[in-house]
């Protein structure tokens, strides 16, 4: 979990069930603001993934399987049709949320096939059925994140100064966190480490939600601008990057926050370790390389400038790619909950299905 929010004896939670509806930090106003949006639908949920009130892969997987389990409820009272019909919808909207994470339908999947198997049941039966397996995809990837964070802990020296790109915290995830989660395990066992935070334009994940995140936590974290990184690399004051991955393909190609990519060449320029630390939920098996991996475009406000504040000239076109593709060749390992897969490709990736 994170640590602690204003100095409440409380420990945040990135997503929570509370009485019948699902309560998300809006991560839009962090760390501004500290506060939970709830949603009752899975209409809302798909418009919280879209607009970016929960985001990073594993935590959009869990709040769609919260929105499926939502809608189930919100139609309990219905006819079987009005049900059945309020069913697709919700899964329908919540597909159409994002393209590129692919948690998010992995989730959807699990979700379908509990819906399913038990659509001879009653209506309240079923909305049962679909809280029950929303709650496990949540602690699964809690239960996940440990795992993986072990595994990743092993392969940073006490001392390490690891640069993190984007947020792949408890933020990102039902809790500890992916890359993150590697960065808590290391500090858990007794280890000193310090992060370097890209900010992660254009959205500011880095020096919103990341930096936050370490704070909370006492974890020493310094930012940069995404400019600085092959800087530091070239006077030996990084020794290590650990990102988390939106999908990754079956040949090891990994989709990321935009600049991802920049940060693994530079890696490999200067002999620098880049880990990638990724459940099993985030590789895609059904995606033979990243070429094919569905990029967003996002709005040009994004780019242009920040909540009320405009830096661009007026009328300029704009591109805002929010992922790119960092190929297999520049990542040192993945980092699994299955364990670590050094120089990843199709047949060590697979293994890990039991293919």
């Amino acid at each position: 979990m994170l640590g602690y929010a204003h100095g409440l004896n409380t420990a945040v939670e990135t997503l929570r069930w509370r009485e019948g509806s699902l309560e998300m930090i809006d991560q839009r106003v962090l760390p501004d603001r500290f506060e939970y949006l709830s949603y009752t639908s899975a209409t809302e949920v798909a418009e919280g993934i879209r607009s970016m009130v929960v985001r990073g892969a594993p935590a959009i997987g869990c709040a769609a399987a919260y929105g499926v389990a939502l809608e189930s409820a919100r139609l309990i009272h219905a006819c079987s049709e009005v049900f059945d019909a309020g069913m697709e919808t919700g899964f329908e909207v919540l597909a159409t949320s994002r393209p590129t994470a692919v948690n998010l339908f992995w989730a959807l999947n699990r979700m379908q096939t509990v819906w399913d198997a038990n659509r001879h049941r009653s209506k309240r039966e079923i909305a049962d059925c679909m809280l029950a397996e929303a709650h496990e995809i949540f602690s699964e990837d809690v239960r996940n994140n440990r795992a993986l964070g072990a595994y990743g802990a092993a392969l940073l020296s006490d001392g390490a100064r690891v640069l993190t790109h984007c947020n792949a915290g408890a933020l990102a995830t039902a809790g500890h966190g992916t890359a993150l989660g590697i960065i808590r395990s290391a500090v858990e066992t007794g280890k000193s480490i310090s992060v370097i935070a890209d900010e992660t334009r254009p959205f500011l994940q880095g020096a919103r939600l990341t930096a936050w995140e370490m704070v909370q936590e006492c974890i020493p974290v310094t930012l940069i601008a995404d400019n600085m990184a092959g800087h530091l690399m070239s006077c030996g004051e990084i020794d290590a990057v650990v990102v988390g991955a939106d999908r990754v393909a079956v040949n090891g190609d990994v989709a990321n926050k935009i600049g991802t990519y920049m940060v693994a060449v530079l890696a490999q320029r200067h002999n620098i370790p880049f880990y990638v630390a990724c459940p099993l939920s985030t590789i895609d098996p059904g995606m033979p390389e990243g070429a094919a991996i569905p990029i967003e475009e996002r709005s040009a406000m994004e780019v242009t400038g920040f909540r009320e504040c405009q830096w661009a000239a007026k009328g300029v076109q704009v591109r805002n790619p929010a992922f790119d593709i960092t190929p297999a060749g520049l990542v040192t390992a993945l980092i699994t909950e299955k364990g670590i897969v050094s120089w990843p490709n199709a047949e060590k990736i697979m293994r890990l299905f039991g293919v």
